[in-house]
């Protein structure tokens, strides 16, 4: 199977897992499949109080990102350095994400939730980065125009099964 397809398909099981537990919770989730740019499920209650979550799905163990998308950095050309001037204002600091380890379907493991917001992420993200760019006295290996950065399993324990999150946001 094409990387591609393969990331396509983990992306909407990870919805799906997400819509049934938010159902044996008793809310309503419906997804939209990738179609709307900040968010991927539309989650309601009983009083119809509505909330977007942002799904991310993984078959590993850590999940990528940019750094650039969590951190001012500028690039200077001339050195081949990055240079950081702080966390970005991000919009939404409070939109739900469900990042979702998926068992492989040969493991006697079990999927795995963890709920958070984008704000958690962004701390998660920019920590992860400064930790990784500091060994490196922010001259990245191989490519310094790169902002390739990760995030783990490690880094969302406490968050697991955080799924009142979402209940205390629609209240």
């Amino acid at each position: 199977m094409k990387k591609g397809l393969k990331s396509k398909l983990a992306g909407q099981v990870g919805e799906y897992l997400v819509c049934a537990e938010l159902g044996r919770r008793g809310l309503i989730a419906t997804s939209f499949t990738g179609n709307v740019p900040e968010f991927d499920l539309i989650v309601a209650n009983d009083s119809l109080q509505t909330l977007p979550i942002q799904v991310k799905t993984s078959r590993g163990h850590s999940w990528p990102t940019s750094a650039n998308r969590w951190i001012d950095i500028e690039l200077d050309e001339k050195k081949g350095i990055q240079i950081d001037h702080g966390n970005l204002d991000i919009t939404n600091p409070k939109l739900i994400y469900v990042c979702v380890a998926l068992a492989a379907p040969e493991d006697d493991a079990v999927d795995r939730f963890f709920i958070l917001t984008k704000q958690d992420i962004q701390t998660i993200c920019s920590e992860n980065y400064r930790e990784f760019m500091d060994k490196h006295n922010w001259r990245r290996p191989k490519n310094f125009r790169s902002y390739d950065n990760r995030y783990y399993i490690s880094n969302l324990e406490v968050y697991e099964d955080n799924w009142q999150l979402i209940q205390e946001q629609l209240n």
